[in-house]
């Protein structure tokens, strides 16, 4: 019995990451609506890192050497700290949530370019055709949106969000994979609470409306997005090659879309709604193995 659900439980593991992580600039909209990006995932963090050394004291894990606390706070940094900041900027400059995921969106194709040479990954031709597919939904769904002024700056910190997801997931694979969860996520928030405690005193005036909607949504990011999502993420990245999971960041874009369609009335018109299904397709393509 035992067997059958850890099955299950594999099987389902990518969608509901996938979810929850679309979740995350859901959240990231409301939080914004009552302090500045930076002063906003300062807190977060901090409110990680208390929860963290609550999972750490009672599972009292293996703490990893000097050298992998440098590598944590380095992935931390990478897959927390300057991808969530540049997401959160990007929709502090009017990206819709919707559309903030669509830059990150394109991991797949810069991951599985990296990966091929620096993890050795083989990536087969049908895997590039699905990459290709995908990326060619991303662009579909990204049709028809303005480019300049404010929202220029938001795609700016989306397309640096980009790059700090797919070199973060690349190195937690290569430098962490052998490291405790809890205690190395433990290192890692903790080097990100800094990392953003700094920015917000040097850039941010720190003002924080202690509204019931700002509470609530920082408390699902904290404990859901936080410890349940970037838990997920890190198993699937111990279990499966790095392509394919970055391959379902393809569907994140999708997935947001709908949320934000649904909550915020966000534009879904029928071109976009073919650029999800083509994110789909890819999802299957990739996740194939290879024959």
């Amino acid at each position: 019995m035992t067997g059958d659900f850890e099955k299950m439980a594999a099987r389902a593991a990518p969608a509901i990451f996938v979810v929850l992580w679309s979740t995350g600039f859901i959240g990231t909209k409301y939080v914004l609506n009552n302090a500045e990006p930076l002063t906003y995932l300062a807190i977060r963090m901090a409110c990680v890192v208390g929860l963290m050394a609550i999972i750490v004291a009672i599972a009292r894990p293996r703490w990893p050497d000097r050298v992998g606390i440098a590598h944590s706070a380095v992935a931390g940094i990478l897959v927390h700290g300057i991808y969530l900041g540049g997401t959160a900027i990007a929709i502090a400059h009017s990206i819709p949530a919707g559309l903030s995921a669509l830059i990150p969106g394109l991991q797949p194709i810069l991951t599985s370019t990296l990966a091929s040479r620096w993890l050795g990954e083989r990536v087969t031709p049908l895997q590039w055709g699905g990459l290709l597919l995908g990326l060619a939904g991303v662009v579909l769904i990204l049709h028809d949106r303005p480019m300049s002024g404010e929202a220029g700056w938001g795609w700016l910190a989306s397309a640096i969000s980009l790059v700090s997801i797919t070199l973060g997931t690349l190195y937690q694979r290569r430098y962490c994979s052998t490291i405790d969860w809890r205690s190395g996520n433990l290192v890692q928030y903790v080097a990100v609470t800094i990392f953003f405690g700094l920015g917000a005193w040097l850039f941010e005036t720190n003002v924080v409306h202690w509204t019931t909607e700002f509470i609530l949504a920082l408390t699902w990011l904290a404990v859901v997005l936080s410890i349940g999502s970037i838990g997920l993420l890190y198993w699937l990245i111990r279990r499966s090659a790095a392509t394919s999971v970055a391959s379902l960041f393809y569907l994140v874009p999708a997935v947001t879309s709908l949320m934000a369609y649904v909550l915020f009335g966000e534009k879904l018109d029928a071109v976009s709604i073919v650029g999800m299904i083509a994110c789909a397709a890819a999802v299957l393509v990739v996740n194939r193995r290879s024959v």
